[in-house]
């Protein structure tokens, strides 16, 4: 995992390393008492200096996710906190959790179809036209999906050459919102023409399905987004609190 990073918006190093650890706490596979390798053992595992690695474990500690003993090591410590920049991406790999990665394919500004939306009560958008962002997603290094994003003209314009593997914190950094919920709809959906040849699945190809509305906070939608997933390298979890 390289340190380097130009892209003002893209999370810090010590933050996705923060980010890989909750979503495999909240995946069950560090378990609650868990003793992490020792920190220049596990830098050397991740890629990054122990320093990194530091910052990520002290941003753990805060959370109560983590418990620092003198001498002894680090020990996982379930029940904390677990909102994350993430905390609304709900695919993971089989065997848990797994660090959201994106590679771009297409951003583009398009006039919204008329049949964008289709079984929502909720009408999509306040401008005629939008943003329309096509990629290619990752669990740490495993192709698991493909999307489609809608951004409503009316949040503004997309610079292209500023955007990260969180789409959110983009918003929230250049566009100056968030979101704040989201729906889900989930089913089995056809491989668009679309998809690049890193995607396992040939087009048409039946597989796992998510359209997924989202609210700033402002009363209509402002995002909607599809999704075509690998059911045979990720699964979709919705944990309930």
């Amino acid at each position: 995992m390289s340190e380097a990073n130009r892209n003002p918006n893209a999370l810090p190093i010590y933050v996705q390393i923060s980010e890989l650890l909750i979503r495999d706490i909240a995946a069950g596979r560090l378990i609650n008492g868990e003793r992490l390798p020792p920190e220049r053992e596990m830098a050397a595992q991740l890629g990054i200096s122990v320093g990194t690695l530091r910052k990520a474990l002290a941003d753990l500690t805060k959370r109560g996710l983590l418990e620092r003993i003198q001498g002894s090591g680090n020990y996982i410590r379930h029940g904390g906190r677990t909102e994350s920049v993430y905390g609304m991406f709900r695919l993971e790999l089989h065997s848990g959790g797994g660090l959201p990665k994106a590679t771009y394919l297409d951003v583009s500004r398009a006039q919204i179809p008329e049949k964008l939306v289709t079984h929502w009560p909720e009408k999509f958008g306040l401008a005629n036209w939008g943003t329309r962002i096509r990629r290619l997603r990752f669990l740490n290094t495993t192709v698991i999906a493909v999307e489609e994003i809608w951004l409503d003209g009316s949040a503004g314009e997309v610079m292209t050459h500023l955007l990260s593997d969180s789409l959110y914190r983009y918003y929230q950094k250049q566009l100056g919102f968030w979101i704040t919920r989201a729906e889900d709809r989930v089913g089995i959906g056809m491989t668009p023409d679309w998809a690049p040849p890193e995607f396992p699945l040939s087009r048409g190809a039946p597989t796992g399905y998510i359209e997924r509305l989202s609210w700033s906070d402002r009363a209509e939608p402002i995002e909607f987004s599809k999704t075509w997933f690998d059911t045979d390298k990720a699964l979709y979890v919705q944990r309930l609190k």
